[in-house]
C-alpha cells in the first residue's frame, strides 16, 4: 500500500505534505485555467491576433518551475500524480480530472465553461477542443477514466455533449482527503487491527497469510497473488488473523459477508468497479465472509465477484471453499489453545484476574483454567463475556462462567432447543444405583482438566475425552429430567438435538448439519441430549444400496464427533437392545432407568402436588397402588388440577381417578380394580 494511503487512514497526514499537495493542486488547475481563458481569446480575436502571447509562455515557464520546486519539497507525490501513476492517466485524461475538479474548486471555471460550450458543467466535447494532446479513447467505457469510475457521465445527453462530473472519492483523494467510498459502507466494512497482539498460534497463520498475499504466481493471470481462504469454526479469529496479516503488509482490509452482495448485474458491476479503484487508490484488501448458512448460489456469486478483483483477496468459512476463476490456498485457523484462552483472559481482566485464579472453580483446578477448558471462545468472545463482567460490577469469581455460557449461546440457539435446567439430583426419583452413576458421570466431566492435563491422560489421543451417556428407560421414567439435574449440577446449558431437523436427504447435508451443532458446542461447552437415540444408532443392516452407505456413513460421523466433543453428550432410548452393539461400546456410562416400584411412586406422588395446590385427603398409600411411571403421575396430577379447579375445590381423591382414567384411555390400558380399591 501507498503510504499516503496508510498515514490518511490513521489520521496522520503531514501537515507539510497536505500544503504541499494543495499548492500543487492548485498550480494545475490554474494551468487549465490559462487554457480555457486562452480559448476564449483565440475564439474572440481574428487568426493574425491569436498566436500566443509572449507573457502566456512565460507564465507557462514559470509555473513549471514552481511546480517542480514543489515536488522537490515533498517526501512522497502529491495524490495527482500518484493517481496519474495508479490508473495510467495520459496527459489528456490527466487534465481532464483537472477540468472536472476545478468546477468543484475554483467557481471561475463554470463560467468559462458556460462561456466556451454554452454548458455549465465540462463536456468531453469541451474537453477535446481546448486541452492539450486530446483522444477520443480516454472516453472508451474500457479506459481508465470510465473503468475506474474516476469520471461520471451525466445520462439523458449524447456521449460527446453529457455533463462530466467527477467522483467524490477522486475529489477527496486529490485534496489529500483519503477515505473509503460511501457506497461501499452499504455491502461492508472495514476492520480495525486489534488492540493487543495475537496469540501464538494466530499469529503464526497471520504470518503464513503474509505469505501468500506478498506471493505471486506467474502462473495466475496479471501475475496475481493467489486468494487466502481462512476456514475454522471462529470466524472472529478469522478476522483478527486477516488484519493483522494485512496489516503486516501495510494493506487496509475491508469485509464483505456473501449474503449482502447485490444480486442484480449492474449493482454487481458498480460494486466490483468500486472495490477495484479502492484497492488501487487506498491499497485496499478484501475479505469475503462466507456463512454456513448461505445457499450455494450465494456462496458461489460472491466467490466469483472477489476472486474477478486484481488486488489481494481473503476469504472466511468454516468449511474450506473451492472456486475456479483464481486459485484458493486454503489455511486453517484452529481455535485457541486452553493456555492461550487464559492468558487472553488474564489480559482482559487485569487485577481481577487473581480473584479468578484463586476461585477453586466446580472441578478445583481454578476457574480462570476450567473457563478457559471448557469454553472454546473466540478471542472476541472472551473479550466480550469479560466486558459484560466488568460492567456488571460483580465478582469475576462469580461471574466470568455464566458470562461465558451466555457469550457462547447465540451459535448454538440457532440449532438446537435449549432447556432451561431447573431440577437437581434432589428433584429426582431413582434407585441407588443409578444416582451414583449420573454423580459419578458429573465427577468425570468436573474433573477433566486435572485428569487430561495436569495428569497428561489425554496426550495420547484425543479421541474419547468427553462424557457420553446412555439413558435407558421406557418413556416418563425420568430420562429427560435427569438431564436436566445434570446440566444444573455442571452449571452448563442443556440442549435438545431434534435428530428429525439433523438428518437430510441430501448427501453431505447431515454431517454438514452436525458439524455445526458440535462446533457451536465446542464454543459452549454444553450437555447435548439427543432424543431417541435407537433411530439413528439401530442395529446396522447389510448395505444394499446407497441410502443405506450413506446412512452408515452419517452415523459414523456422528460417533466420531461425540467421541472428540470434551462435554456431556446424553442419549435416551427406550429399548437398548435396539441399539447397535458397536455403538454401545463407546459409550461411557450407560444408565438403565427402571419402572418405578411403589415406594418410588409414592415419593413422585407426594412430590406430586406443591404446597400451594389445595388438597384434601389424598392418600399416598392408596394413589402409589397405579402402576404408571413418573411422567404418567405428573400428566394425572395436572388433570386432576384442573378438574379441580373446574370444579372450585380442593384436589381430591375424586379428580384423581377421573384424571386416571383419561390418561389410561390415552395409553390403552385398563384400569384395573385393585388399584383404584378404596379411593372414593
Amino acid at each position: 500500500m501507498t503510504s499516503d494511503a496508510t498515514e490518511s487512514t490513521s489520521g496522520t497526514l503531514s501537515s507539510r505534505w497536505l500544503q504541499g499537495n494543495q499548492r500543487y493542486l492548485q498550480g494545475e488547475l490554474a494551468r487549465i485555467k490559462r487554457q480555457l481563458q486562452r480559448c476564449l481569446r483565440v475564439a474572440a480575436a481574428d487568426a493574425e491576433t491569436a498566436a500566443v502571447p509572449a507573457s502566456d509562455v512565460a507564465e507557462e515557464s514559470s509555473h513549471s518551475a514552481a511546480q517542480v520546486q514543489i515536488l522537490s519539497s515533498l517526501n512522497r507525490p502529491p495524490a495527482l500524480l500518484s493517481l496519474c501513476q495508479v490508473f495510467e492517466l495520459s496527459a489528456f485524461e490527466r487534465d481532464v480530472v483537472l477540468l472536472c475538479a476545478g468546477i468543484e474548486l475554483d467557481g471561475s471555471f463554470r463560467s468559462l465553461c458556460a462561456q466556451l460550450g454554452g454548458n455549465r458543467a465540462p463536456t468531453f466535447h469541451l474537453a477535446l477542443s481546448v486541452l492539450s494532446q486530446p483522444h477520443f479513447s480516454a472516453l472508451s467505457p474500457q479506459g481508465p477514466l470510465r473503468c475506474a469510475r474516476l469520471i461520471e457521465l451525466a445520462s439523458g445527453e449524447s456521449l460527446t455533449h453529457a455533463p462530466l462530473q467527477l467522483s467524490e472519492r477522486v475529489l477527496h483523494y486529490l485534496t489529500g482527503v483519503t477515505t473509503l467510498d460511501g457506497r461501499l459502507l452499504a455491502f461492508g466494512q472495514l476492520l480495525s487491527l486489534p488492540r493487543s497482539p495475537l496469540p501464538a498460534s494466530l499469529q503464526a497463520v497471520a504470518d503464513r497469510c503474509c505469505q501468500l498475499l506478498t506471493q505471486v504466481d506467474d502462473k495466475l493471470d496479471d501475475g496475481e497473488s493467489p486468494t487466502v481462504a481462512l476456514h475454522g469454526p471462529a470466524a472472529e479469529d478469522h478476522q483478527a488473523v486477516a488484519v493483522q496479516a494485512c496489516e503486516q503488509v501495510g494493506l487496509i482490509l475491508f469485509q464483505l459477508r456473501a449474503s449482502d452482495l447485490p444480486s442484480a448485474l449492474g449493482e454487481r458491476t458498480l460494486l466490483q468497479q468500486l472495490i477495484e479503484r479502492e484497492q488501487q487508490l487506498l491499497g485496499l484488501a478484501v475479505l469475503l465472509r462466507v456463512e454456513d448458512h448461505d445457499p450455494p448460489e450465494v456462496v458461489r456469486s460472491g466467490l466469483a465477484l472477489v476472486t474477478a478483483l486484481p488486488g489481494p483477496v481473503l476469504c472466511s468459512s468454516h468449511a474450506p471453499l473451492r472456486a475456479s476463476r483464481r486459485q484458493l490456498v486454503s489455511v486453517a485457523v484452529p481455535r485457541l489453545r486452553a493456555e492461550e484462552r487464559v492468558e487472553v483472559l488474564r489480559e482482559i481482566l487485569g487485577a481481577d484476574a487473581a480473584a479468578a485464579e484463586n476461585d477453586p472453580g466446580l472441578g478445583g483446578a481454578g476457574l480462570l483454567t476450567e473457563v478457559a477448558h471448557h469454553f472454546q471462545l473466540s478471542r472476541a468472545g472472551l473479550m466480550a463475556a469479560c466486558q459484560v463482567v466488568q460492567s456488571s460490577g460483580t465478582a469475576p469469581a462469580s461471574a466470568l462462567w455464566d458470562a461465558c455460557r451466555a457469550q457462547a449461546r447465540p451459535h448454538l440457539d440457532e440449532l438446537a432447543r435449549r432447556i432451561e435446567p431447573r431440577l437437581s439430583f434432589d428433584d429426582l426419583v431413582l434407585p441407588e444405583p443409578q444416582l451414583r452413576q449420573l454423580r459419578q458421570l458429573v465427577a468425570h466431566q468436573r474433573k477433566q482438566v486435572m485428569v487430561y492435563s495436569r495428569w497428561g491422560m489425554a496426550h495420547h489421543s484425543q479421541r474419547g475425552l468427553g462424557v457420553t451417556a446412555l439413558l435407558v428407560g421406557q418413556s416418563g421414567t425420568g430420562k429427560t429430567l435427569a438431564a436436566e439435574a445434570l446440566a444444573h449440577e455442571l452449571r452448563q446449558d442443556l440442549y435438545h438435538i431434534d435428530l428429525s431437523q439433523i438428518v437430510s436427504k441430501y448427501i453431505g447435508e447431515t454431517e454438514k448439519n452436525l458439524r455445526r451443532v458440535f462446533d457451536a458446542a465446542e464454543e459452549a461447552g454444553a450437555v447435548l441430549l439427543f432424543d431417541e437415540a435407537d433411530a439413528l444408532f439401530g442395529k446396522r443392516s447389510e448395505v444394499k444400496d446407497s441410502h443405506d452407505r450413506y446412512a452408515n456413513i452419517e452415523v459414523s460421523y456422528l460417533l466420531q464427533r461425540m467421541e472428540a466433543y470434551q462435554g456431556v453428550t446424553l442419549l435416551t432410548s427406550n429399548l437398548r437392545s435396539a441399539l447397535d452393539s458397536a455403538f454401545l461400546r463407546r459409550i461411557r456410562f450407560i444408565v438403565q432407568f427402571p419402572f418405578p416400584d411403589a415406594a418410588q411412586r409414592a415419593e413422585l406422588w407426594q412430590r406430586a402436588f406443591p404446597a400451594a395446590t389445595p388438597t384434601t385427603n389424598l392418600s399416598i398409600e392408596k394413589l402409589a397402588r397405579l402402576s404408571v411411571t413418573g411422567g404418567q403421575i405428573r400428566n394425572i396430577a395436572l388433570g386432576a388440577a384442573f378438574l379441580a379447579a373446574a370444579s372450585e375445590q380442593p384436589v381430591s381423591m375424586l379428580h384423581i381417578l377421573e384424571a386416571a382414567k383419561s390418561e389410561y384411555e390415552k395409553i390403552e390400558r385398563p384400569l384395573c380394580e385393585p388399584e383404584i380399591r378404596g379411593w372414593v
